[in-house]
């Protein structure tokens, strides 16, 4: 028997995977950009199917059904529109995002880390004011101590967020790849420059 005879009722699962669908709400503007509102390639196609979204733009690859053949949706439009939430999570994520994943302290940028303003040790809460992103060496320095004992002073004080502002924060973080037919989408309500 021949070899590659096994090897074609393989399917080439990466390929299909690796094709995304950027999600817009109905006035055509991400649900998120941090994380990206995207969906898989089979949740788009199910979502256009049952006319709950638009198909805005598509892949070259197509998806075979016994009875019909689609192209991979890349961009698709909610038909109904989602009102955005007003409040943001407080998760790790939420709060370097709000200090754009900087210390707050030095202003370093990469590997960060939560530190407590009003350390937990002295009735500290773990509350948006009262945390802030830093990097581990200014966290080891300050460790239990208050901003006045270890030297440290904070570039800005921490706050409660606005989910826009989140969303605002997210747009300059863009995610590994973004596809080309995304481009048009994620930038076009974004301040422009004088």
């Amino acid at each position: 028997m021949d070899g590659d005879f096994s090897t074609n009722f393989i399917r080439n699962t990466t390929a299909i995977t690796q094709h995304p669908a950027l999600v817009l709400n109905a006035d055509y503007r991400p649900l998120s950009y941090l994380p990206l509102s995207l969906w898989s390639w089979q949740d788009a196609v199910k979502a256009a199917y049952l006319d709950r979204v638009s198909i805005i733009a598509e892949y070259d690859q197509v998806v075979h059904s016994p009875s019909m053949e689609i192209r991979i949706p890349s961009v698709v439009v909610l038909k109904d529109y989602v009102k955005p939430t007003k409040s943001a999570a407080f998760t790790r994520f939420n709060l370097f995002l709000r200090d754009e994943f900087c210390c707050q302290y030095c202003g370093s940028k990469g590997e960060m880390t939560f530190d407590h303003v009003i350390p937990r040790a002295r009735g500290g809460k773990t509350v948006w004011e009262n945390v802030v992103a830093a990097c581990g060496p200014c966290n080891l320095k300050k460790g239990s101590r208050s901003l006045s004992q270890c030297g440290l002073h904070l570039r800005r004080p921490p706050r409660r967020p606005e989910a826009r502002e989140l969303h605002a924060s997210g747009r300059k973080f863009p995610p590994n790849h973004l596809h080309e037919s995304w481009m048009d989408f994620l930038y076009w309500d974004a301040e422009l420059e004088a």
